[in-house]
């Protein structure tokens, strides 16, 4: 039976930008019911594939295939909302004649929007999901959706994915939220120096396949260097005499030069390292029963905390809970209307904000490192040439006089971590940090911040982030009310038994939540047991998490073997693929028992 042809298809695309391809024989081929991600470096093309599939830009060559009929939404980094002045008719312009007018109204109130806010006023999540609303509100055959949860809260974001999940649109994903892409990706198409590579597995499998890419690309590129050092070598103490042997091999000599010059290199990793201040005193922030109110509204109120040094503070909850208020009120920027704060000694803080576009869009890059003072930039003590210091960052040399305008959103985020952590610190605030870094920049940080031995206070709606970078997690209970978990954001979840202080929790009236708060636990939760199989799963459960500990380690050692992929491709996959499935088994132990073990404090404390 014949193959029904692709929804939409892109073969041999190519791209170029002021004479550097962007984009060489990229493919993308999307049938019905397909999720596929998108991934790969800042400035690799992604966004720039998507909107050649959306048919807003034309390509230098390759073809676009759209099936007759299909209708595509495309869902842009930076929506353009000129041309509307609510948020109902932007969300309305996105459907077709055919289409329910009152999907567009549904989907703004189910984000939170009445259709009523002027367009020209909106905040910047506001604005992506009023650009959602317009994307979704036509029940397309193909979303391409480019970074949908920047700026989202994260009610929000657990939303869209429990909406793309139960759609029937074909999906192509561009994001750097990893938790999102694991949850809804099937497939992965990997952007990398111009060209795709379509592996048939979802995010979660993707980077150890591309790791183990990247490591084959490295033997094959040592097998080259030997092979031209030998011909070198030969060249210079062979046998002369046969000249014409020597004019042939001279020949293949330049041809592996031409290859290896014209080789194009994955780009390297970022190198973010930031300047250590001396060690803060042992006690950083002491809040005692602070308030702050705005226009009437109590958005902190009676929050205590004792955060000492190396804390690493996670503050989540639903956009305008007060997130940056609280972050700014314990750091010392905001005075409380009630209570008190107290900053340790020796503090040297570093605050990386959220509002990238405060930046004078006229700077150009270097002018932003150094504030317009020559071309060197002080780190940690030491003056460094600002395009070295551009280069740890993954800016090139021509870059340094490139206007801030011009900077694509991934770029401006590893301006602004460069901007931040050039000065030296012992506590950093940092605001929504992972907006628009791409996943391999993201990994570094997470190393970096690992690495970082200061006190850590965090905002950020990336579940995953959280779960890699803090040790607790501050969440908001409504009425200006804050309470705090131990662990990363999954752990906060399990605790919680999975609600996230949505919205509704938010807008609850305060008598409403003093009377739950102060409402005792149902009688039936006294005379809850653990039934047989969960005291024997909360028996066998750490036996096996230690089996698999043995297992992980085991296999990270064979992996570690720099000679196995040259020696045995197929065992080294084998043991990637083998290592995948063990942490994501370990996950699920941990997790279970971790849920067992606090059902059976619950059931003994009671």
């Amino acid at each position: 039976m014949a193959q029904p042809p692709p929804l939409l298809q892109l073969s041999d695309i190519a791209l170029s930008f002021g004479g550097a391809p962007l984009l060489e024989g990229a493919e993308l081929t999307l049938s019905a019911g397909d999720r596929v991600c998108l991934v790969g470096r800042n400035g690799s093309g992604k966004s720039t594939l998507l909107r050649v599939a959306a048919g807003l830009v034309e390509p230098d060559a390759g073809k676009r295939f759209v099936q007759p009929g299909v209708a595509i939404r495309y869902l842009p980094q930076e929506p353009d909302r000129t041309g509307f002045a609510t948020t109902l008719r932007f969300a309305e312009s996105g459907l077709g004649p055919t289409d329910d007018p009152y999907q567009a109204r549904y989907l703004l109130q189910q984000l939170g929007l009445d259709g009523s806010e002027a367009l020209s006023r909106l905040s910047g999540g506001e604005l992506r999901r009023a650009a959602l609303a317009r994307a979704l509100a036509p029940a397309p055959d193909i979303l391409l959706l480019d970074e949908p949860t920047n700026h989202l809260d994260l009610p929000s974001i657990e939303w869209l994915e429990a909406q793309l999940l139960g759609g029937r649109a074909a999906l192509v994903l561009v994001s750097h939220d990893r938790r999102f892409l694991a949850n809804l990706a099937r497939q992965t198409v990997w952007l990398d120096r111009g060209s795709t590579r379509c592996v048939d597995v979802g995010f979660a499998q993707f980077e150890a396949w591309r790791d183990e890419q990247l490591a084959l690309e490295d033997v094959e590129r040592h097998k080259l260097d030997r092979q031209i050092a030998r011909e070198e070598d030969w060249l210079r103490y062979g046998v002369t005499a046969r000249r014409k042997r020597n004019v042939r091999r001279l020949a293949e000599l330049q041809s592996l030069r031409q290859v290896r010059r014209e080789e194009r290199r994955s780009v390297g990793k970022a190198v973010l390292d930031t300047p250590e201040a001396s060690v803060s005193g042992a006690l950083v922030i002491e809040a005692k029963a602070i308030g702050k109110s705005y226009a009437g509204r109590r958005l902190v109120d009676g929050y205590s905390t004792r955060i000492a040094r190396g804390d690493r503070i996670g503050i989540v909850g639903p956009n305008g809970s007060g997130k940056t208020t609280l972050a700014n009120l314990l750091t010392g920027v905001l005075a409380p209307d009630s209570g008190s704060v107290r900053l340790g000694s020796n503090l040297q803080i570093v605050r990386l904000d959220q509002q990238r576009e405060s930046l004078n869009p006229d700077w150009t890059l270097s002018e932003a490192l150094t504030g317009g003072r020559g071309d060197t930039v002080t780190v940690n003590g030491r003056s460094r040439h600002v395009v070295g210091y551009m280069k740890d960052f993954l800016f090139t040399a021509h870059q340094a006089r490139t206007p801030l305008r011009a900077l694509s959103g991934g770029e401006r985020g590893r301006l602004m971590l460069a901007r931040a952590l050039s000065r030296p610190s012992n506590l950093m605030l940092l605001d929504e940090p992972t907006n628009d870094l791409d996943i391999e920049t993201l990994d570094v940080l997470e190393e970096m911040l690992g690495d970082y031995l200061g006190t850590l206070v965090l905002i950020s709606h990336d579940r995953d982030f959280l779960d890699r970078v803090v040790n607790a997690v501050v969440v908001p209970e409504g009425d200006g009310r804050w309470s705090e978990y131990a662990g990363g954001y999954s752990d906060m979840m399990l605790q919680r038994g999975g609600d996230l202080t949505s919205k509704q929790a938010i807008a609850k009236p305060p008598a409403a939540a003093a009377k739950k708060a102060a409402r005792p636990a149902p009688a039936k939760t006294a005379k809850r047991r653990l039934s047989y199989h969960e005291q024997r799963a909360l028996e066998s459960l750490p036996a096996a998490i230690a089996t698999l500990g043995a297992e992980i380690d085991d296999l990270q050692r064979r992996l570690g073997d720099a000679g196995l992929y040259a020696r045995d491709p197929a065992a080294f996959s084998q043991a990637s693929a083998a290592l995948v499935a063990k942490q994501s088994q370990l996950r699920a132990a941990e997790e279970k028992w971790l849920e067992l073990e606090i059902l059976r404090e619950a059931i003994e404390g009671n």
